[in-house]
């Protein structure tokens, strides 16, 4: 059993080598999904003297984090500035990093994984590398947006949605469900990225809620409507805008940005299928403390900081992502997280992990190499 345990795991570590430059960032391209408005300089979004806690910390703290450092920098120079404490930061895809800890084990320097989705934490968690996290860290996030083991939590929300061109389309030319882009009427017309963590999120949800003979029929039916690949989602945005494709499967920040940086005139917004499938998946960025941390305190706070007020305002206003909280002011174009919960699917994000099963598939139809 031992042995059979160990195969599993180094076929998992070889599924997530090979698709490690689907995620946030890549190796070497730290700014492959960064904010086409982002501001290297921007001004510090918390209160110096507003810290989680009052004791002072001291150390050091190791963050291995599949999300951009485009995205969450600011907010760790925030967290170092308050704590005065030594942080290094890892950046890598999610895949990567989730790789590199699985090789690493039990000799890991890391404390916290930081993952762009709940797919990167689901195989990090099933090596049995994450540790249980405190009642009063997990207490903080509504239930379902938690690890139900209790063993990563969710940071900030993002929701699966059609990006549209809005030169030739409105919300009434789509579909309430993402099957229905299987019809042989959007050929040509629709633009995804097949080595995105999130993409392949949103596919093993499909194989959860419709599973394995559905999901790749649909998969089939896209392939046969002659999709545009595009590396990351922020392509897909400034293709749909630029009129290359019509639409695209991508989380709903993306656009934000755009808008943002280029006003109400940029010609793509975002739909939120109303059909309750998988393309309306909610999911989330997450974090976890791993067993090995050599500073888990220090870990536990850096939990206890980015589920704060000060950290939850950063993401909904400087990557338009929704907050794990109440009381966080949201920007004019980002609507309510309550507005779209009606319509997303349901579905547990700890079922969400068998990344490798959704990677096999793909590189099956040969949408992945």
């Amino acid at each position: 059993m031992r042995y059979s345990k160990y195969l599993t795991l180094w076929a998992l570590l070889l599924t997530l080598i090979l698709v490690a430059c689907g995620g946030e960032t890549g190796a070497g391209t730290p700014a492959a999904e960064a904010d086409p408005a982002a501001d290297p300089e921007a001004e510090a979004v918390a209160d110096p003297e507003a810290s989680s806690e009052d004791e002072p910390l001291t150390g050091s703290l190791v963050i291995y984090s599949g999300r951009a450092e485009s995205l969450i920098g600011p907010i760790i120079e925030q967290f170092e500035a308050e704590t005065g404490l030594d942080v290094a930061v890892r950046y890598g895809s999610t895949g990567e990093i989730a790789a590199t800890l699985l090789e690493e084990g039990e000799n890991s320097p890391a404390d916290i994984f930081y993952a762009q989705d709940p797919g990167g934490l689901g195989a990090v968690q099933a090596a049995g590398l994450l540790a249980p996290l405190p009642a009063d860290v997990l207490s903080i996030v509504p239930p379902g947006f938690e690890h139900e083991g209790g063993e990563w939590v969710g940071i900030s929300g993002r929701a699966r949605v059609i990006v549209y061109n809005t030169d030739t389309l409105t919300e009434a030319d789509l579909p309430e469900d993402i099957a229905d882009f299987t019809d042989p009427s959007w050929n040509g017309r629709i633009g995804w990225p097949p080595t995105n963590a999130s993409f392949q999120t949103m596919v093993t949800g499909m194989r959860q809620l419709w599973g394995e003979a559905e999901t790749r029929a649909w998969l089939e039916g896209i392939q046969a409507n002659n999709p545009t690949v595009y590396e990351n989602n922020t392509a897909v945005v400034a293709a749909v805008a630029a009129g290359e494709v019509e639409v695209g499967f991508v989380n709903h920040y993306y656009l934000y940005r755009f808008l943002a940086s280029e006003g109400e005139s940029f010609p793509a917004r975002n739909y939120f299928l109303p059909g309750g499938g998988p393309g309306s998946l909610i999911m989330v960025s997450g974090a976890g403390i791993l067993k090995t941390a050599p500073n888990a305190e220090n870990a536990e706070r850096f939990l206890e900081f980015m589920l704060s007020p000060e950290a939850q305002q950063y993401f909904a206003t400087q990557t338009f992502e929704y907050p794990m909280i109440d009381s966080i002011t949201l920007p004019d174009l980002l609507p309510p997280l309550a507005e779209l919960t009606p319509m997303a699917v349901s579905i547990n994000l700890s079922d969400l992990s068998d990344l490798q099963g959704t990677v096999a598939l793909l590189q099956e139809l040969a949408i992945l190499p």
